[in-house]
């Protein structure tokens, strides 16, 4: 009985964040604190960490290379695998592209302080704030991106094609799982490649 009870409470509460996740104000919230926390992330460490101008540029570099890796997996393992709560929030967003589903706005943040916290176990912890501040932004930039793709039309050149790049992963759902680059996809071998006409 009481196994069933906690059930319940979890799935209860699991219910609740996806209906919170779907609104605007949850969607617009997760950028109120993603943005200030990687900033926060990166001026901390970048007093904490005596780097040198060479070692700030890698790191962020590497922050950036992360945090499309973490994109492309997160995509590709999660909103298209298995954890149903996170299917089925995505699968609302392949219905209706326009919407303002997302995760709860808090989770990415939390994730991101615990990646940032045992990073530092591991690094100088000025590394590890930098490092993991620039996955932070990297993460707002991608929202933001992502938004604009489903929410405006480009007409021409780089826009349009980065547009159209995503929008197939909307009629092809195991293909082209990067948002922000096509780099993991190439690697992966999930870049979907028209058929030739010929």
């Amino acid at each position: 009985m009481p196994g069933r009870v906690a059930r319940q409470v979890v799935e209860g509460a699991l219910e609740a964040m996806a209906r919170m996740s779907m609104t605007p104000l949850n969607y617009w919230a997760e950028f109120a604190v993603d943005v200030p926390l990687g900033a926060a992330l990166i001026c901390g460490g970048l007093r904490m960490g005596k780097l040198d101008s060479t070692s700030i540029l890698v790191t962020i570099l590497l922050g950036l290379l992360l945090f499309s890796l973490i994109e492309y997996a997160f995509h590709r393992w999660l909103l298209h695998g298995s954890v149903q709560f996170l299917v089925k929030g995505h699968r609302a967003h392949h219905e209706d592209p326009q919407g303002y589903d997302s995760l709860p706005f808090f989770l990415p943040g939390l994730i991101l302080l615990a990646l940032a916290g045992m990073l530092a176990c591991l690094l100088p912890a000025g590394r590890s704030f930098l490092l993991i501040g620039t996955v932070a932004l990297g993460y707002a930039a991608y929202g933001i991106s992502h938004f604009v793709l489903h929410h405006h039309r480009f007409q021409r050149g780089l826009g349009r094609r980065w547009a159209a790049n995503h929008h197939v992963h909307h009629f092809r759902a195991n293909t082209n799982f990067g948002v922000t680059t096509p780099l993991w996809d190439v690697l992966m071998g999930t870049r979907y490649v028209a058929p030739s006409r010929g």
